[in-house]
């Protein structure tokens, strides 16, 4: 049906119940439903949202499982970590919940384009391409009265963006506090906290991850980054490398592209640069970005940088001269989403790009620069640095780290190594030195290999690693005779320790249930002013529980117990948050699956 009309489903006495029908194109948001005969009589409010089981819908999806995980679902899980290194949280998407459909909406009508001119802003609240793009920029308060402040550095002023377990209370704070910008978030703060209002708004969407992401500030497709001769990063260029960086993927038509471009669209609130005079990101399609078609709408250089940038590390010497090194298979590693129905991580790098060093990879990166001509790759010398680890990289133990050096030439080679640990940010951020070690003269024989160690330790570590507990690896090798240069880098996470939650009773709607939770200190020094933070959709309302511990001595397995009842059947996720003031950001879940 392709208009709007109404029909009487049922007639009871004075009771007439009305079946409304609405066209697939209708715009979204709040309406208000009259009768008019002599006089009008107003029958009532209902909101309109966007309906992906609807064929004729922009954001129609067909598979009923992915309709559930994508829609339906209030709870999931984010990838953080490190390419090799893969951790996950879970998140309390809470889409349903009290209060966040209104925010939502409030969200619309706060966006700078409505207030400006509120008729042509609501014209197009129908075409979820321009939904996305603007609730991609409201997520953010850069531009406007928008939903989150972000921080990459200091946040005692507000939440830490470690400690949020879940959507809703930042919802609800914001839409509680006159549209004041709550404090704080980044990336993967962000990307859940858009895909909360999509999902609440029917657009079929997910978090998704991506593992050493590039941020190209000047729209290059390359990444430039400088590093003394001691292998110290310099600061020379607005560039930077990720760790990891987290955006939202949205399902939908692009009737405003050229054919073949529906599925899935990427876009990022996290506040990067402009688009259109607004921090505000995509709506892009991710075909658009495997295929380098980087003419279609919206921000497509951008993202194509993010997951297929390549890398130039440029060595500058004292005596002013500079060796380049260029990197193709660096950046866009294991782009990361949860599958569908469980709890694993769903590997979509191909959806993304192709495979790295492949024809159709040089050929696209070759189309999305409009040019013939590459950097070329400098010859392989003799010499080629790389980092080892070991097993039980855990955050308050000492363990040692590897440089691997070999010498794939006939001869013996003298080298001097400078290999250095700095504590990281997952933005690509460095930080205070952990460790340092530079042998001036290493001699590595013919077609060999030798492994030189280094150690870190606790005791030096944990003064310097943010919350974030990444340590960044740097080998700078050079070829005493040739002073060839080659580089080696590598981020390693230390793993916090594990929280165990174990379920008292037999869960049932509306029937108290509790959980014990427990945690070990793993470090040689005591944890002072620890807080358990617990929420969950259908489990603790609106608000999360806090528990409160002074002390917890080395060693000490701490436990604490939790009540909630259960507001309705099917599978929840009940999520926990630990921090302390030596300890920090420690994560936990369990599923629960509730009877009637």
């Amino acid at each position: 049906m392709n208009q709007w009309s109404a029909a009487v489903s049922s007639h009871l006495g004075n009771t007439v119940s009305l079946t409304i029908y609405s066209p697939p194109d209708a715009r979204i948001g709040s309406y208000s439903l009259t009768m008019k005969q002599v006089e009008s009589t107003r029958l009532g409010d209902f909101v309109l949202l966007f309906n992906p089981w609807c064929p004729g819908d922009s954001v129609y999806m067909e598979n009923e499982e992915e309709l559930k995980e994508y829609v339906l679902s209030q709870d999931g899980l984010i990838f953080r970590g490190t390419e090799k290194h893969i951790t996950h949280c879970a998140w309390n998407f809470g889409q349903f919940q009290p209060g966040i459909l209104d925010a939502c909406l409030q969200l619309l009508d706060m966006n700078p384009k409505f207030l400006k001119n509120a008729n042509q802003d609501c014209s197009k609240r129908n075409n979820p391409v321009y939904v996305i793009r603007v609730v991609s920029a409201m997520i953010n308060c850069n531009d406007d009265k928008g939903v989150l402040a972000g921080s990459w550095d200091d946040c005692s002023d507000g939440v830490s963006p470690l400690s949020w377990c879940g959507s809703v209370n930042i919802l609800l704070n914001w839409y509680g506090s006159a549209c004041q910008p709550v404090r704080y978030g980044q990336c993967w703060v962000f990307a859940a906290v858009g895909c909360t209002v999509l999902r609440a708004l029917g657009i079929p969407s997910r978090v998704v991850t991506n593992f050493i992401s590039a941020h190209d500030s000047n729209s290059n497709l390359i990444i430039e980054r400088y590093y003394d001769e001691n292998g110290t990063l310099i600061k020379k260029s607005r560039d930077s490398i990720w760790n990891f960086h987290c955006w939202v993927e949205s399902w939908l038509t692009r009737p405003d592209l050229k054919p073949g471009f529906d599925g899935w669209q990427a876009s990022d609130p996290t506040p990067q640069e402009k688009s259109e005079g607004v921090f505000c990101c995509g709506p892009i399609s991710v075909k658009a970005i495997k295929e380098g078609e980087l003419t279609l709408k919206y921000d497509a250089p951008f993202v194509f940088a993010e997951v297929n940038a390549d890398v130039v590390s440029c060595i500058q010497r004292k005596d002013g001269s500079q060796e380049k090194l260029t990197c193709t298979d660096q950046v866009g590693q294991r782009i990361s989403t949860k599958s569908v129905g469980k709890d694993t991580r769903e590997d979509i790098t191909h959806l993304y790009k192709y495979p790295e060093g492949s024809e159709e990879e040089r050929r696209v990166f070759e189309k999305a620069t409009n040019q013939n001509k590459r950097l070329k790759t400098q010859p392989a010398p003799g010499l080629h640095p790389k980092i080892k680890v070991t097993e039980g990289m855990k955050n308050g133990c000492d363990f040692d780290v590897y440089a691997v050096v070999t010498n794939n030439s006939p001869k013996p080679k003298l080298c001097r190594l400078i290999f250095s640990a700095y504590a990281a940010r997952y933005n690509g951020k460095v930080g205070d030195v952990c460790a340092m070690k530079e042998l001036p003269n290493v001699q590595i024989p013919p077609n060999e290999e030798t492994k030189i160690p280094l150690r870190l330790n606790y005791y030096k570590y944990c003064k310097s690693i943010t919350a974030d507990n990444l340590i960044k690896l740097v080998a700078l090798l050079i070829d005493n005779e040739t002073k060839v240069t080659a580089l080696a880098v590598r981020d390693i996470y230390l793993e916090n320790p594990e929280i165990t939650i174990k379920i008292l009773g037999t869960p049932k709607v509306n029937c108290k249930l509790g959980a014990e939770i427990t945690l070990k200190n793993p470090l040689s020094e005591p944890l002072q002013d620890c807080l358990f933070c617990v929420e969950g959709a259908n489990l603790t309302d609106e608000k999360a529980i806090h528990k409160h511990i002074a002390l917890v001595r080395p060693g000490q397995d701490v436990k604490v117990k939790v009540d909630f009842t259960p507001k309705e059947p099917g599978l929840s996720k009940l999520v926990v948050d630990f921090s302390s003031d030596k300890l920090r950001v420690v994560k936990g879940y369990k599923n629960i699956i509730i009877s009637e």
